[in-house]
């Protein structure tokens, strides 16, 4: 009888051994101790720093830029002036230029329920030279506004460049590490990929649109100085028919433009673009994407432009994951999956960058 038993207890203590090895084999991707707690993260208050209107009269704010053509040598610089139109212009230079240029922007103003933006602009300038810094201007008189980016080198097979990855960032005490952590960081992105919702100004009673305000103000400290490559998500379709909203993503698309014009897009919700050595191709899962829709044939010739031996890196941008293990959103991704799935296998897309989820996990160890 006791022979049976320690048999028995022998066999259970193998089977826990054998569990043990299988837990420390699968937990090889774990790379950070870090667990989130349960509670939602409370949002900044309105009075604080991050969200401090620049002084002056009627001064642009909100400023941000984002990649301007398909090659990398044009940028969109957009911001808002609160009260009056102001000046349209931007005036902009390269670090070891003499003089300095100008190029105007169109300007649009926009109504959600009973809010009313300020006045929107938008200037696209596409005659930039590859890896230089240049310095712009906006407004005008005493409250004129100075910041500088760089453009990236020009597209070939044997450029670095290094891309900080930043997803559903929100306004919260959270969302101020997680900026401060990628502006602190030793490894310094040189543009973000945005993996899709901004402000979740949706999570506010009617939508509150002075929400995408504080968010533009929020970020402007990095994305004025650097383009995000931009991502639609769940959070910015803002479609509530019941206050007479019913045009989809008509916050985001007034105030973030990008060029999908430039790689044949309809839409400014998927485009692609070059930059360096990638090729950076942005999907949106919130529009229609099912077989010959208008963002299917799109990708489909899509996949057949690049060329590898001039971006041989080719990365995906979508806001909603294919594959993750996270209680949340389980399978929301799976019918675009389904679809895109073996097209991704066959262009040997390198990498997929998603948000949506908030847990981190990756499929490959680098």
């Amino acid at each position: 009888m006791s022979s049976r038993s320690d048999l028995t207890i022998m066999r259970v203590c193998f089977i826990i051994f054998l569990l043990g090895v299988l837990v420390e084999l699968c937990d090889g991707g774990i790379t950070s101790e870090y667990v989130r707690g349960s509670d939602l993260p409370d949002d900044m208050p309105l009075d604080s720093d991050v969200f401090k209107v620049p002084p002056g009269p009627n001064t642009p704010q909100q400023v941000h830029i984002t990649q301007g053509n398909h090659e990398g040598n044009g940028v969109i610089i957009s911001w808002v002036t609160p009260s009056a139109p102001c000046s349209n212009t931007v005036r902009y230079w390269s670090e070891n230029g003499k003089s300095k240029k100008q190029a105007e922007a169109t300007m649009n103003t926009y109504r959600f329920f009973n809010y009313t933006s300020g006045y929107i602009h938008h200037c696209l300038i596409d005659d930039l030279e590859f890896d230089m810094k240049y310095y712009y201007e906006i407004g005008s008189g005493k409250w004129r506004r100075r910041f500088w980016f760089f453009t990236p080198p020009k597209p070939g097979p044997d450029v670095p460049y290094t891309f900080g990855l930043i997803g559903d960032l929100g306004q919260t005490y959270d969302s101020n590490r997680t900026l401060s952590h990628y502006e602190m960081n030793p490894g310094k992105g040189q543009a973000v990929l945005f993996l899709g919702d901004l402000s979740y100004a949706d999570r506010y009673p009617l939508h509150d649109n002075n929400r995408w305000d504080t968010w533009g103000r929020f970020v402007e400290r990095s994305v004025a100085y650097q383009p995000w490559i931009w991502t639609a998500g769940n959070h910015e379709i803002d479609y509530v028919p019941e206050i007479g909203e019913t045009e989809p993503f008509k916050p985001f698309t007034n105030r973030y433009h990008t060029p999908y014009k430039a790689s044949g897009s309809i839409s400014p919700l998927w485009y692609s673009i070059k930059r360096a050595s990638a090729y950076i191709i942005v999907m949106s899962c919130y529009s229609s994407y099912g077989v010959y829709t208008p963002q299917y044939k799109w990708l489909q010739q899509e996949f057949q432009r690049v060329n590898r031996t001039e971006t041989p890196w080719l990365i995906v941008l979508v806001h909603c994951p294919f594959y993750h293990s996270y209680v949340h959103h389980y399978m929301e991704g799976e019918t675009m999956r389904v679809l895109y799935e073996q097209w991704f296998v066959k262009a040997k897309v390198d990498v997929v960058f998603a948000g949506h989820v908030h847990a981190y996990e990756r499929s490959v160890n680098f």
